[in-house]
């Protein structure tokens, strides 16, 4: 990262250099260019903690292949897909933001953040197939899945995926397919947005910041910052301030002290992946494939085996596995952000959610210490023929999943993202996990739709909008949009050289 810029009592703040905070100053600045704005990042490189390519699972997440996003049958006896077509539709939004990125030099060199992997789903066992093929025939007939792929014939899905079947026990089998899924790296994605924010007039952008307190002034913001590497406290104002600092957002939005932020909690869910770097099996597996969640698992650790493309390197990972931890960061967390979190307002559900969620604590701390024996069986279930040789453990990252009261029923665990925000639409903070980065877009759209209105307000800024989301306020889900749809997608993916 180029040397620290600053940028006086800024309109905008953002904290943290994630996907978020990255795609949020990008979009404002090319909705109002005369914003000022400057971003604080309390490590050295940008976008080290959830959006760091090792911290995520880099899949674009369209509902695919993703078998969490379609968990339900219906009364009629049908998989319920509603979500899975909600969730492809944001993250197209995505997709043609980063080919608009393109075309306008913000993103250059999309195969550096961006690359064509098929997605696939498989399970087994007569049971899971019946499951996948209701699933199936529901996607199939949406537009958007309309390239899916279904199969039990195991020599066809050993055409889409060896590994898979090789030395695999006699049992019913099922895969779907779509060759369109993608590979992301969000963390380069992010580190350019951010490069392109720091050469624009007004703008700053500020590593080894950290951000400590927030208080409220008559027309925004406070903000005090601490810069580590002069070991010196700064003072600045601003308008609106953007919470993006991953598991350091649920602190710093205690800091602020607005009235939203009572109630919420943070639960950390700590992530390891198995890393297979041998040329001959990483060029063998060319597709990202999802399974079922095992039981009591969070989300973020329903287990896949993907192809991944991370900083130009090819490797093949398997997991996440999920791990106990009270740290909220992966660079720069405690042992004791977890306690230090907890306040008389939020006490309550997070009692509430570690007596009721015994069963997932249990879980966590098993998955952290179990054996790489015991890492490897999973990992067989999906690569029968794996060898221990070729696989090595790394961390994953941490995510916070936000605790809160609603409904009158105190300590729920939220697996998602949400934005929390002040009556007055001067401060916002980003919450939760999956499908977190794949739909930074749409969170980002209508974090401005809610807290930024001003910005949309005027014919130029719809404009621009449209400009940058070709399809905003359009929606594709409808069958008449189908033909809108093809023709808009066409274009992303040439932008992106996906097609």
């Amino acid at each position: 990262m180029q040397e620290s810029t600053h940028v006086e009592n800024p309109d905008v703040v953002l904290i943290g250099s994630g996907i978020m905070s990255a795609t949020l100053g990008a979009m404002i600045k090319r909705l109002k260019p005369e914003l000022t704005i400057q971003l604080y990042e309390v490590t050295e490189e940008l976008a080290q903690e959830s959006s760091n390519g090792w911290n995520n699972a880099g899949t674009g997440h369209a509902g695919i292949c993703e078998l969490s996003y379609t968990p339900n049958w219906g009364a009629d006896g049908k998989v319920d897909v509603s979500k899975a077509i909600d969730v492809f539709q944001q993250f197209d939004h995505s997709k043609q933001f980063w080919a608009y990125g393109t075309r306008t030099g913000m993103l250059p060199n999309p195969p550096e953040f961006i690359n064509q992997v098929p997605h696939l789903s498989f399970v087994h066992g007569q049971k899971q197939v019946d499951f996948l093929t209701s699933r199936y025939e529901g996607l199939k007939a949406h537009h958007f899945f309309e390239t899916m792929q279904f199969s039990t014939d195991r020599d066809e899905i050993a055409s889409w995926a060896p590994l898979l079947i090789e030395g695999r026990d006699p049992m019913p089998v099922a895969a779907t397919k779509m060759d369109a899924g993608t590979d992301v790296n969000f963390g380069a994605i992010a580190r350019k947005l951010i490069h392109w924010l720091s050469e624009q007039e007004g703008c700053g952008v500020a590593v080894r910041h950290r951000v400590v307190d927030l208080q409220r002034t008559s027309d925004g913001w406070h903000v005090a910052i601490k810069d580590l590497a002069r070991r010196k406290l700064l003072q600045s104002r601003a308008k609106f301030v953007f919470v993006g600092a991953g598991g350091g957002s649920l602190q710093l939005l205690q800091k602020s002290g607005i009235a939203e932020s009572k109630g919420y909690g943070g639960f950390p869910v700590g992530g390891q992946w198995l890393v297979c770097d041998n040329p001959d099996i990483v060029e063998r597996h060319h597709a990202k494939v999802y399974g079922q969640a095992q039981d009591e698992a969070p989300t973020m650790a329903v287990p896949h085996l993907d192809r991944r493309i991370i900083d130009g390197k090819k490797s093949v990972l398997f997991g996440p596995f999920a791990a106990w931890t009270t740290k909220f960061l992966h660079k720069g967390g405690s042992m004791t952000d977890l306690p230090f979190s907890m306040r008389l307002d939020n006490i309550a559900p997070m009692l509430k959610v570690g007596f009721h969620n015994l069963p997932l604590v249990k879980y966590l701390v098993q998955q952290g210490t179990q054996s790489m024996a015991s890492r490897l069986k999973l990992l067989r279930t999906f690569y029968p023929e794996a060898n221990h040789e070729d696989w090595r453990l790394k961390d994953a990252g941490i995510r916070v999943q936000a605790v809160k009261k609603e409904d009158g029923e105190a300590g729920i665990v939220h697996y998602g993202t949400e934005v929390v925000g002040d009556k007055d639409k001067t401060i916002a903070a980003l919450l939760g996990a999956s499908p977190g980065a794949s739909v930074s877009v749409a969170v980002m759209t209508d974090l401005i739709k809610n807290c930024l209105p001003q910005l949309l307000e005027t014919n130029e800024g719809k404009s621009r909008m449209k400009e940058m989301i070709p399809t905003y306020g359009e929606d594709m889900i409808d069958s008449a949009a189908a033909d809108r749809y093809r023709e808009v997608s066409r274009a992303s993916e040439d932008a992106l050289q996906l097609a």
